[in-house]
């Protein structure tokens, strides 16, 4: 399995700044199937407590100036703690059926106007894998997964 966690250049404006991907090797007749890992909630005090004039940019689209769905981006990634505690969970359970795990600080400051993994709405394609409901997850830590099966080949030919 590649690990690849990516260290920051500089010192991170926020503790929630990691972002983690996986590959599993065949998931839903598909393979290598990238999942975008992410926090699905928090508390109001870590929201509250965030400086989001020095986390919020300016908008990449001038149309879009909504500040929620960047937020999310931000309250969604991981701390420096929680990423080191999942990247060590999936290697321990899934060694054999992952081929990569990924980690990169995100950048900052985050554009207004993006949308959060958690606004995403599940489909014929895409789709969330819940951490919380297998019953040998041992994390205290809030975690989904959101995969699009579209992105993917299948494993058999149609």
């Amino acid at each position: 399995m590649d690990i690849n966690v990516i260290a920051p250049n500089s010192p991170l404006p926020t503790s929630f700044a990691h972002s983690i991907s996986i590959t599993i090797k065949s998931f839903k007749g598909r393979r290598n199937v990238e999942v975008h890992l992410f926090r699905p909630e928090w508390s109001t005090k870590e929201e509250k407590d965030q400086d989001w004039t020095t986390l919020l940019g300016a908008p990449v689209d001038p149309s879009r100036t909504d500040p929620s769905g960047s937020k999310r981006i931000i309250m969604e990634s991981f701390t420096d703690n929680e990423r080191d505690r999942i990247i060590n969970y999936l290697k321990e359970q899934y060694s054999t059926r992952l081929t990569a795990i990924h980690s990169s600080p995100l950048t900052f400051p985050v554009p207004t106007g993006l949308s959060g993994l958690s606004q995403i709405e599940a489909g014929k394609d895409v789709g969330f894998i819940e951490f919380k409901r297998i019953p040998s997850y041992p994390l205290d830590i809030p975690l989904k997964g959101l995969y699009d099966l579209a992105q993917h080949s299948p494993i058999v030919e149609e």
